[in-house]
């Protein structure tokens, strides 16, 4: 393994003063490579970086004994289909990263949508090629699917709950950050109308969305201050949804900056900490009511802390217009995923419990 000392600022982060950029030997392919890669005591983050996925260094070990044994044995460029397949129902994604991931490689692929529902054990990607090509990649693959999946479908259950209210994935801040755009691409796949991670929102194709913090809150020390500047210093096309539960009663609240903003406010939102109960439904409810009385039914409620499908449900029939969910999509357990050889240079083949030969589904398409 080498080291570039350079100066480019594309390549990893600062590192005593230097860009520095762990230099993989190309593909890992043997137990002397493993054995070679060492990680650089100064690296900043522990997440791997877009290299040492490429190159497999992310890979399960015996995916690489595998392919020693193979190459001393002369099996290297055996011609195998493999089939992914869930464990459990839900909803796909991830299928176009892992297709970036085998950009490279000579292997043909049928894949389901993203955004597909699938059952238990269905067959959500099919690759033929030689086993050399893809081998190394089983285990970042399986991971992709499962974990992008996961939380396409806790965000598809919330779409079943919310209807045509909309949403936001408020997630990212659950996660590490390697991952947390990859959730937040995967729950707008699910049916969230945005996200508010930043890189997230960009590879989904969006706009970052969000409102403010508590801290700008506390920091000024009043809500209605903030809510004026909040109005004065946004792009037009940012939504004026202020959040009302810092200091004062969340409805008294709600009134003061509807009274300061008037026609420009479109929304307040609803935050409060489970030490004061949360968001229940007679809160919303009262609200609801209080803006009504007061002339501002035009002001729409956005709700978000421990949002789940059932409060969703109860939140909504008490007034609420729109949701931000964090926790209940990014805490999702992933769907099992497995990668299962079903054919050696054309003979169908399979371990003991599976059927040997490839499993015929119709909504696969060819991708690669």
């Amino acid at each position: 393994m080498t080291r570039l000392v350079c100066y480019n600022h594309s390549m990893m982060g600062i590192v005593r003063g230097a860009i520095v950029k762990m230099n993989t030997p190309g593909k890992v392919a043997s137990l002397s490579q493993v054995k070679e890669f060492a990680v650089d005591p100064a690296r900043r983050l522990f997440s791997a970086t877009h290299d040492e996925i490429i190159n497999g260094y992310t890979t399960d070990l015996y995916f690489v004994k595998t392919r020693q044994i193979l190459d001393s044995m002369g099996l290297t460029n055996a011609w195998v289909t493999a089939e992914v397949f869930p464990r459990k129902p839900g909803v796909l994604a991830g299928i176009d990263e892992c297709m970036n991931l085998l950009q490279d490689t000579d292997v043909e692929v049928w894949a389901m949508p993203e955004g597909e529902p699938f059952d238990a054990k269905q067959t959500v990607m099919r690759i033929r090629g030689r086993y050399s090509e893809f081998g190394i990649y089983e285990t970042a693959m399986l991971g992709i699917l499962a974990s992008s999946s996961a939380w396409a479908t806790a965000a598809h259950d919330i779409r079943d709950a919310a209807g045509a209210r909309s949403f936001i994935c408020f997630g990212a801040r659950h996660l590490h950050p390697a991952v947390a755009p990859v959730m937040e691409r995967a729950a707008v796949i699910g049916g969230a109308d945005g996200a508010s991670c930043i890189l997230g929102a960009k590879i989904a194709g969006a706009e970052p969305r969000g409102t403010v913090p508590h801290a700008v809150f506390l920091i000024v020390g009043d809500t209605v201050e903030v809510a004026k500047v909040y109005d004065r210093e946004m792009p037009p096309e940012d939504a004026r949804i202020i959040l009302v539960d810092t200091f004062k009663d969340e409805a008294e609240e709600s009134l003061r900056v509807a009274e300061a903003l008037r026609e420009r406010l479109q929304g307040i939102r609803l935050d409060t900490p489970g030490e004061r109960g949360g968001v229940t439904v007679d809160l919303v409810r009262e609200v609801r009511a209080r803006l009504d009385q007061a002339g501002f039914n035009y002001v729409k409620i956005f709700v978000s802390g421990g949002v789940t499908p059932e409060r969703i449900v109860e939140l909504s029939a008490a007034g609420a217009d729109s949701f931000g969910v964090g926790s209940y999509i990014s805490g999702a357990s992933p769907i099992d995923m497995t990668m299962d050889i079903k054919e050696v240079e054309g003979k169908p083949i399979a371990k003991r419990g599976r059927i040997p030969g490839i499993v015929s589904n119709p909504r696969l398409a060819k991708v690669k």
